[in-house]
């Protein structure tokens, strides 16, 4: 058991690193930042390299009005109170990194991204690769949100 365990955790920390592939891939081919060659070293480096990145999946463009849309505010919360609880702690950090202030941290599409496509983001996404060690190898379950619903939960968000 604790060879298992051993290997997974290596496995995990080469592929976070972007290791096991031959290296001959160029970042945008990784599902990276375009133009981004470099790997980066940590949490902090993926986060000052990829601060205006969008993540990867369904969502390329997202503009958010100034105004919070109370209505698709509340329906954000109910959403997450049903499904993002378990994991998420909106002020603190649990299972999950808390949601409060991740628009300050991530563009609007990444956390999209991350809510509709978490299995993609954990294994291309520089900074969602980090996040998966940092919070001790707990993936972020796939919640089969529709994109209303995630958009609802980002508007959610700006609310915290």
């Amino acid at each position: 058991m604790k060879k298992a365990y051993v290997i997974i955790l290596f496995s995990t920390v080469m592929w976070a690193c972007g290791g096991g592939s031959g290296g001959g891939e160029t970042a945008s081919e990784e599902g990276s930042a375009p133009g981004k060659a470099a790997a980066p070293t940590s949490l902090a480096e993926a986060e000052a390299n990829y601060k205006d990145y969008k993540g990867v999946g369904p969502v390329s463009s997202l503009e958010l009005a100034d105004a919070i849309d109370e209505a698709m505010a509340t329906k954000g919360k109910e959403v997450f109170d049903m499904k993002c609880v378990a994991c998420h702690k909106t002020e603190e950090k649990f299972i999950g990194p808390a949601p409060k202030g991740i628009l300050d941290r991530r563009t609007p599409e990444w956390v999209m991204n991350m809510v509709l496509n978490p299995e993609e983001m954990v294994q291309k996404d520089p900074i969602a690769k980090f996040l998966l060690i940092e919070y001790n190898l707990a993936p972020m379950a796939n919640q089969s949100l529709t994109e209303e619903e995630a958009r609802a939960v980002l508007e959610y968000f700006r609310t915290l």
